[in-house]
């Protein structure tokens, strides 16, 4: 087991491509480390779990908010003294939901119960070309994401025009003097760029970060109190920074045309929307953002889908009297509102 775990951040706003990335990343993992994946979703039935590619991957999924405020703070926090006390992996990959506010994720880690095991490498921040301008000028998680962030891939570039590249370009450079820039489809970078995982990287990597010693292992109690402790700085961030909410449906009809038929009249304000449905014993996944949206075969048997034929909808407030509206039509059942700005809050 590695004496270090280094630290990947994927950011990126709803539907961005963030799980492209982490299946690329995934594929070229040498097989002699020990790799774990941290999936963080807004909503409370998580989706993109399903869609990691690879066997056998060490995966822990957080739902219901973003790990980096106070709705599941606690959680995040003792999924990674697991992390540090019992799996101690080679790199841990983050994939932060697309509504987080991840400056506090370096603080987070240099914790004193994690005795020095987390080293922090790279922040990725994936821009929808598609999408990313109108995104900024509402959603102030976008700023948090950019502040913070040190690499930009500028996703769907295959579906943007190059005056819209040219201005998120513009965008991120009020926030950075000489930033990182990748423009690409499907989150496909030079990854061997980032990613160093022969003997001498993984040496220097562990003589940068020493780890100060073994020491005793918290009781739950123990980690219990040191995390509301934490919990108690008048500094931590309280809230996600954008007012959004999610909502599940179940739909049980057998044809997909309700699907597409909603798809096409949801409130303009939805942002992400995501699931897998089936008709006729084939499995589809369904992904919408920001008014675009695609309805696809997936080879994923239904067996390995914990949610099948329900979809995820997330947007503010307002558009949840839409979305309701939209599945009168169909054989939908509304499974309820989660709005994890309203939970869990001091």
């Amino acid at each position: 087991m590695s004496d270090v775990t280094r630290v990947y951040l994927i950011t990126g706003f709803l539907g961005a491509g963030k799980t492209t990335l982490l299946n690329r990343i995934i594929q070229r993992f040498p097989s002699d480390k020990k790799l774990t994946l941290l999936v963080n979703e807004f909503g409370e039935i998580g989706v993109d779990g399903t869609l990691v590619e690879g066997e056998d991957i060490d995966m822990m999924e957080i739902s219901k908010g973003s790990i980096f405020c106070v709705c599941v703070k606690t959680d995040f926090i003792k999924g990674l003294y697991e992390l540090n006390t019992t799996v101690k992996p080679d790199v841990m990959l983050i994939e932060s939901t697309g509504v987080a506010n991840p400056s506090d994720l370096k603080k987070d880690l240099a914790l004193p119960i994690f005795n020095n095991r987390f080293e922090f490498m790279e922040q990725f921040c994936i821009l929808d070309a598609v999408h990313f301008l109108d995104a900024y000028e509402v959603y102030a998680s976008l700023e948090k994401q950019i502040a913070s962030s040190s690499v930009f891939i500028i996703n769907k570039t295959d579906m943007a025009s190059t005056d819209k590249i040219a201005e998120t370009k513009k965008v991120i450079r009020q926030f950075h003097s000489d930033p990182t820039f990748f423009e690409t489809t499907y989150a496909d970078i030079p990854l061997d760029e980032f990613f160093g995982f022969d003997d001498q990287q993984a040496s220097a990597s562990d003589s940068s970060n020493t780890p100060a010693g073994d020491r005793p292992v918290l009781s739950a109690d123990e980690l219990d109190k040191f995390i509301d402790n934490l919990l108690d700085d008048p500094n931590l961030e309280i809230t996600p920074p954008d007012m959004l909410v999610s909502v599940a449906y179940h739909w049980t009809g057998d044809d997909l045309h309700q699907i597409r038929q909603a798809a096409d009249t949801l409130p303009d304000s939805v942002v992400r929307a995501k699931g897998f449905v089936e008709e006729n014993n084939q499995i589809y996944i369904f992904n919408y953002v920001m008014g675009d949206w695609t309805l696809e075969k997936t080879d994923i048997p239904g067996k390995d889908i914990a949610h099948k034929n329900i979809l995820v909808f997330i947007g503010p407030p307002d558009a949840m009297d839409g979305i309701e509206e939209t599945t009168k039509t169909g054989n939908w059942k509304n499974m309820g509102v989660y709005q994890p700005f309203s939970e869990d809050t001091p």
